[in-house]
């Protein structure tokens, strides 16, 4: 029997979907030279991290055969006391994708978010909570870059949404300032919290682009008050989900014109635009617009 590609209900969440049923609509990597993703248009490839970031939310089977829709043929797992990330690689190219925390989770968002001190990593601190997070994966990851560096050379791409976002940042971070000295070619973070001190965004200079869906309220937490900073040059999606550049008011304006839209909606969309499939549908549309 056909499954009909559905979207995202907050109420399902993403790990109870098969590969099947997402509507996955970025154009498959095939890992040559003409077709590998530093090739790929800049919102083309948003769109197909975006995707690799949401799939990591499946079951592993799950998420290998959609990483295999995608164009990757090599799916590996890495699982330690509850972190989890994923590498998808092809003939050219290796993307580590962290999975963060599902939207109706809200408990575990807000256990995520709690900082009461941040750590020294590399140059700076970051949040305790995301650095252990990827302390837990550190030694698999490792194992991998380094080989990568030595022997394949593939290019190496980060990405993540929520919580997995912030580890991408960090993981990529270290791969530039620590030993294995691997210039990661770039990072797409989807509704990632703050991440760390001033002095440690300051020094991880990695091309980062970091997505933020209007009123996504993780992109707010941890509190700008405890030291905490973004990094990266953000891209901002409007409440109508387009690509904007805004000043402060103009931001003001359009968060509360989301927020009413959401509330005629019955959807509180604090919550609602922080779902990874929101950002897909919003980059996939834009990616749409700007090629027509």
């Amino acid at each position: 029997m056909n499954v009909e590609p559905t979207m995202i209900s907050e109420q399902t969440g993403i790990s109870e979907q098969t590969a099947n049923q997402l509507n996955l609509r970025s154009r498959p990597c095939s890992g040559s030279k003409d077709n590998d993703i530093a090739s790929y248009p800049f919102l083309q490839r948003a769109l197909l991290l975006a995707e690799l970031s949401m799939i990591a939310y499946l079951s592993h089977e799950e998420t290998s055969k959609a990483a295999t829709r995608l164009g990757f043929n090599d799916t590996t797992y890495y699982n330690n006391d509850g972190s989890q990330a994923y590498s998808f690689a092809n003939e050219t190219d290796i993307v580590i994708a962290f999975r963060g925390t599902e939207p109706n989770e809200w408990n575990d968002i807000k256990a995520d978010m709690d900082a009461s001190k941040a750590l020294a990593e590399t140059v700076g601190h970051v949040h305790r909570g995301f650095k252990k997070e990827v302390d837990d994966l550190w030694p698999q990851l490792e194992k991998m870059l380094v080989e990568n560096k030595q022997n394949l050379a593939k290019k190496l791409w980060f990405t993540g949404h929520s919580l997995g976002g912030a580890m991408a940042s960090i993981c990529a971070g270290r791969c530039l300032l620590s030993h294995i000295d691997t210039q990661p070619e770039q990072v797409h973070t989807f509704g990632s919290p703050r991440v760390g001190t001033k002095r440690y965004i300051n020094h991880a200079k990695i091309d980062y682009f970091r997505w933020v869906n209007n009123n996504d309220i993780v992109t707010r937490s941890p509190p700008a008050w405890l030291g905490y900073r973004h990094s990266g040059q953000e891209i901002y999606l409007d409440s109508d989900g387009q690509v904007k550049t805004l000043n402060a008011v103009e931001r003001r304006a359009d968060m509360w014109k989301g927020l009413i839209s959401g509330l005629k909606r019955k959807q509180l969309d604090y919550f609602s635009d922080h779902l990874i499939d929101r950002y897909v549908e919003h980059i996939h549309r834009e990616s749409e617009r700007v090629a027509a």
